[in-house]
C-alpha cells in the first residue's frame, strides 16, 4: 500500500510559559522557567510544593460562560489549543469533507479537578446535588468529542491514554490514519490539568516529585546529578496533521513532515523504566526504520528527560544503544526543564518544540544542568539556546506502565 505523506500545518499551545505558540516558543529560547510554588491550594502539608501552573489563560477568549462552566479545565485547554491550531493552519472548515477529518486528543488523567469538586459536593450535600455534567466533564474522551463538535469533524474520534506517552500515542495514531489514506486532516495532541490536591498527594506518595521547594525555578533538573524527581505541569498541545495532497491543494504553510513512529512496552514495572533502556531503544529503532532512515540520519533528539533518578540514565543508555559512539555528537534537550512534566500533554508540546526548532534553526536549552550526572554524559544543550540547522529529529515519550513512543520528523522538502 502506498503511504500518504503527512505534514504539520498548524499548532496551538497552552503552557506554563504562555498561552500562545509564540509565547511558549520565545520563552523556551530564553531559558525561562514556568515552575513556581503552587498557588491554587494550600500545600503546607505536602512534601512537594512546586508545579508549573498555567497563568494568564482566560477561557472567555475561546468559550462563553455557559460552555466554560460545563467543561473541566483540561477540556478548556484542549478546546483553546485546538482553536489556535486551526487558526494557525488556515483551514477552511467549509471545504473539508467532515468524514475525512478526525480528532484524537489524549490525557493521562483527565478531569480529576472536576472529580474532586463533585465528590466533595456528594459528601456534603448528597447525590442529588452532583452536577449532571460531572461525567462528561471528567471522562478523558470528551476533549476529542467537544473539539469535533466545535469544528464539525466527523471522522475518527477518540482519546489515547498511556500516562506520559498519551499525546505521542495520539499523534502516532493520527499520523497512521492519514498515512493509510483514511483521513485528510487530523486534530491531534494532548491536554492535562492535574495540579489538584489529590493528584499532587498521589504523586508525592509515590515519591516521584521534586521536593526542591526553596528553589522552584531550579527544581526540574533533567540529567543533573542533583535531580530529585519530576515537577508536575499542565496545559495542552495540539497539532494539525494533514495529507500532503490536501495541504498542497490549499497552498498551506507546512511546518514539518512526520515520517515515522515507533512504540514498545518495557513490561517491567508500574512506574520505573527497565534499567537497560531496551524498551526506549526499540521505540527509537522502530521509528527510524518506519521513517526509512538509518541511525546516522538523525540529527537532533527531544528527550523524555523527566529528571527522575532512574529515567534519565535509562534514556541515556537507550540513546547510546541506538547510535553508538555517534550518540555523543547528537544534541539532545529536555523541554521539561522549563515547563515541568505535562503528563498526557507532554509529548505534544515537546513535538511542537522540536518542530519550532526545525523551523528557526535553534535548539532551546536544558536549564538547571549544573552538575552533570556521570551516567548521563551526552550533549544535553545545557544552559543556553544553540543555533543548529538540521533536517531530521526524534521526539521521545515514555510513560508509567512501561509505555514508550518515539516520533520521527523532518524538514519538508517538497
Amino acid at each position: 500500500m502506498e503511504r500518504v505523506r503527512t505534514v504539520v500545518t498548524g499548532m496551538g499551545a497552552v503552557t506554563p510559559l504562555g498561552s500562545t505558540l509564540n509565547e511558549y516558543w520565545q520563552a523556551l529560547l530564553k531559558g525561562e522557567c514556568g515552575i513556581d510554588t503552587i498557588t491554587r491550594f494550600d500545600v503546607a502539608d505536602y512534601p512537594s510544593k512546586v508545579a508549573a501552573e498555567v497563568s494568564g489563560f482566560d477561557p472567555a477568549d475561546f468559550l462563553d460562560k455557559k460552555e466554560s462552566r460545563r467543561m473541566d479545565l483540561s477540556e478548556q485547554y484542549a478546546v483553546a489549543a485546538s482553536q489556535m491550531a486551526i487558526g494557525d493552519s488556515g483551514l477552511d472548515l467549509e471545504s473539508i469533507d467532515p468524514f475525512r477529518a478526525g480528532v484524537i486528543i489524549a490525557s493521562g488523567i483527565g478531569g480529576i479537578g472536576t472529580f474532586e469538586k463533585q465528590h466533595e459536593i456528594l459528601l456534603k450535600s448528597g447525590p442529588g446535588r452532583v452536577s449532571p455534567f460531572f461525567i462528561p466533564m471528567m471522562i478523558i474522551d470528551m476533549c476529542a468529542g467537544l473539539v469535533a463538535m466545535r469544528f464539525g469533524f466527523r471522522g475518527a474520534n477518540y482519546a489515547t491514554v498511556s500516562a506520559c506517552s498519551s499525546s505521542s500515542h495520539a499523534l502516532l495514531d493520527a499520523f497512521k490514519i492519514i498515512q493509510r489514506g483514511d483521513a485528510d486532516v487530523m486534530i491531534a495532541g494532548g491536554t492535562e490539568a492535574t495540579i489538584t490536591p489529590t493528584a499532587l498527594a498521589g504523586f508525592c506518595s509515590a515519591r516521584a516529585l521534586s521536593t526542591r521547594n526553596d528553589e522552584p525555578k531550579k527544581s526540574s533538573r533533567p540529567f543533573d546529578k542533583d535531580r530529585d524527581g519530576f515537577v508536575m505541569g499542565e496545559g495542552a498541545g495540539i497539532l494539525i496533521l494533514e495529507s500532503l495532497e490536501s495541504a498542497k491543494a490549499r497552498g498551506a504553510r507546512i511546518y514539518a513532515e512526520i515520517i515515522g513512529a515507533g512504540m514498545t512496552c518495557d513490561a517491567h514495572h508500574m512506574t520505573a523504566p527497565i534499567p537497560d533502556g531496551s524498551g526506549a531503544k526499540m521505540a527509537m529503532v522502530h521509528a527510524i526504520k518506519d521513517a526509512g532512515l538509518k541511525p546516522d540520519d538523525i540529527q537532533y533528539i527531544n528527550s523524555h528527560g523527566t529528571a527522575t533518578g532512574l529515567g534519565d540514565p535509562a534514556e541515556t543508555k537507550a540513546i547510546k544503544a541506538v547510535f553508538g559512539e555517534r550518540a555523543y555528537k547528537i544534541p539532545i534537550n529536555s523541554t521539561k526543564s522549563m515547563v515541568g512534566h505535562l503528563l498526557g500533554a507532554g509529548g505534544a508540546i515537546e513535538l511542537i518544540a522540536s518542530i519550532m526548532s526545525l523551523q528557526d534553526g535553534i535548539l532551546h536549552p536544558t536549564i538547571n544542568l549544573d552538575n552533570p550526572d556521570p551516567e548521563c554524559d551526552l550533549d544535553y544543550v545545557p544552559h543556553n539556546a544553540r543555533e543548529l540547522e538540521f533536517d531530521t529529529f526524534l521526539s521521545n515519550s515514555f510513560g508509567f506502565g512501561g509505555h514508550n513512543v518515539t516520533l520521527a520528523g523532518r524538514r519538508f522538502n517538497g
